[in-house]
């Protein structure tokens, strides 16, 4: 009986704490949130960018919002100063000042609300140059950075990157319309081959502290899944290199592992990555980022799918694209237009009688209907590709 009835104890205790569950939804943060975020990098022998902008609260639609009218100043530790230009939405530039790298620098910020901060005085670094840039297509895209300092003073290192890919709309128009009759496109009308581009997003970090030589082989820079159209038909990333202090890798190390690392009770958990950068006017003020100082080396690489990767398979990104044909006038007396339409009517599809392919919008090619001659037309977003890029090509294109 005492088996039996813990038991049962038992059995009710697992059907009370299995039956009855409440998804618990905890209220979003309400705090608010307002440090001041610091990009960039002071760049000896380049120009110099620095973003500014603001946190915001979690149930905020924008990620950051810019910080405007602030001035900014690099100053170095021989007593030597230079300004910043704005250049708008919370950007900050200074034209190449061909700095020492003998020296340190550091970046003071007065915002417009008359606070001040100031980075702190940090080790210019000299960023060797990027020995090659490789890939490797398996599943995925993964391109990888190479390099070495043969004097072993580098040690820490991160990478970020520009992409751009030439692209093609699902449908190749050839004929054109002005409203008033159709004509085959010229090339300067040409809307099926276009170019578009992105930034990195991911932190690439990498290290040879532990090695006897300054060498770094095989850095995963980026990675690009099948299912995207950047490889369909030529693809080219210029990546940047620099060259960090440990301080500064410790800071990147832990922002990368707080950014991408993080997704169940085994992972790191979050830390506080504040940088190198403080408030003058509240010192108790957080401020998030670090200044560093030193070169930037980059490599650009060109990969052509034909040749390069002719047995890589790229999902389209247009998975649902219809064409159809439409002759050019309906029968005399058709509902519900009594007339045959106009060109304007037909070729912009701007009649009573195609609103039901209102969906056609550009014509392909002539085709012969039922009732005569006619047009195949598809979506514009189908036909024209410079609704998602530009025709004309970065000026590195080649």
């Amino acid at each position: 009986m005492k088996k039996g009835s813990a038991f049962i104890l038992y059995l009710i205790a697992v059907i009370s704490i299995t039956g009855c569950k409440v998804p618990y939804n905890p209220p979003a943060t309400t705090a608010v949130s307002n440090y001041l975020v610091v990009e960039g990098l002071i760049n000896i022998t380049d120009s110099t960018y620095i973003k500014l902008s603001r946190t915001v609260n979690i149930s905020s639609a924008a990620a950051l919002k810019p910080e405007l009218k602030a001035t900014l100043t690099i100053e170095s530790n021989t007593g030597n100063s230079y300004a910043l230009t704005e250049l708008g939405n919370g950007s900050y530039a200074a034209p190449p000042l061909n700095l020492s790298s003998t020296n340190q620098y550091r970046l003071r910020i007065k915002t417009s609300n008359g606070s001040q901060y100031v980075s702190d005085f940090d080790q210019t670094k000299v960023s060797p140059p990027i020995d090659s840039i490789t890939f490797k297509a398996t599943t995925d895209l993964k391109i990888y950075a190479n390099t070495h300092d043969p004097a072993n003073l580098t040690r820490y290192y991160r990478w970020d990157f520009t992409e751009a890919w030439e692209f093609h709309s699902n449908f190749d128009s050839q004929y054109v319309s002005d409203g008033l009759k159709i004509s085959i496109r010229t090339p300067a009308q040409q809307i099926f081959d276009c170019y578009t581009g992105d930034a990195s997003n991911n932190i690439a970090l990498g290290t040879s502290i532990q090695l006897s030589q300054d060498v770094i082989t095989g850095a995963l820079v980026n990675t690009i899944a099948p299912d995207v159209e950047k490889i369909g038909v030529k693809y080219s990333i210029l990546v940047k290199q620099y060259a960090l202090t440990k301080e500064a890798y410790d800071y990147w190390t832990l922002l990368q592992k707080n950014t991408e690392q993080l997704g169940s009770i085994f992972d790191s958990q979050p830390s506080a990555s504040i940088g190198n950068i403080h408030g003058v006017t509240n010192p108790a003020e957080i401020v998030i980022g670090y200044i560093s100082a030193g070169t930037v080396t980059s490599n650009r690489i060109f990969i052509v799918k034909k040749t390069q990767l002719p047995n890589w398979l790229t999902t389209p990104f247009y998975s649902i694209c219809d064409a159809d044909s439409l002759d050019c006038c309906p029968p005399p007396g058709s509902a519900p237009n009594t007339h045959p339409p106009t060109t304007n009517e037909y070729v912009n599809f701007n009649s009573p009688f195609f609103l039901s392919y209102s969906l056609l919008q550009i014509p392909i090619y002539p085709v012969i209907g039922s009732t005569g001659p006619g047009w195949l037309a598809a979506n514009a977003s189908c036909v024209d590709c410079t609704l998602r890029g530009s025709k004309t090509p970065p000026a590195y294109w080649k």
